[in-house]
């Protein structure tokens, strides 16, 4: 929840920073947040590489958990479809671009602002950042009324690092495993469905 709380905190004062004109206007207008992104993407490399038990892990899973991952992108996406519907000046392939962020907020908003715009790109945000704090703050009762996979897939990419604790105190400690492999194989599709739809 913190972390939630620090990331929400640093999109206000880019907000502040920016109507202020405190930073230079090279810096939102260079490759800052290109750069950016490559640094986030090697600390996911990083962080996936670093835990040696990581295939063992895997291996040891029920083959039909393995579906979990495409179950809640489909999910994700049919559900982002039909928002579109109520939504009369966003199109399909803009709502299946934000739901593809599938709670990866930093990496889905820096593609979405480079390809459909800042407005656009701060929905993604906004969105993305919603999905991963009510899951942190409905998990148990999720997990409760819903089933234990519900928590997991709700937190989408991020139930492999922030949204984890929670998880496992909600489902249980053996569903560790499965959680970090449901969010791995989600973070993974996201620069791939984002760049797909944007470019639509």
């Amino acid at each position: 929840m913190k972390g939630s709380l620090a990331i929400l905190a640093c999109f206000v004062i880019g907000v502040c920073c920016g109507l202020t004109d405190w930073l230079p206007t090279a810096w939102a207008e260079g490759d800052v947040s290109f750069m950016a992104l490559c640094a986030l993407m090697f600390c996911v490399g990083l962080s996936i590489g670093a835990d040696s038990d990581i295939l063992t892990k895997f291996r040891s899973l029920d083959r039909r958990m393995m579906l979990l991952p495409v179950l809640t992108i489909l999910g994700t996406l049919g559900g982002s479809a039909m928002a579109a519907l109520f939504l009369d000046h966003r199109s399909v392939t803009d709502c299946l671009a934000v739901g593809s962020g599938m709670g990866y907020y930093s990496l889905s908003s820096i593609f979405i602002t480079q390809y459909l715009g800042a407005e656009l790109g701060t929905v993604a945000l906004l969105s993305n950042i919603m999905r991963e704090i009510l899951t942190l703050l409905l998990a148990p009762l999720m997990a409760r009324y819903l089933g234990r996979l519900a928590p997991i897939s709700s937190a989408g990419a991020t139930s492999a690092d922030t949204t984890l604790p929670v998880i496992t105190a909600s489902c249980g400690q053996e569903y560790a495993v499965l959680s970090v492999y449901h969010g791995c194989l989600t973070d993974f599709s996201v620069p791939f469905l984002v760049t797909f739809f944007c470019s639509l």
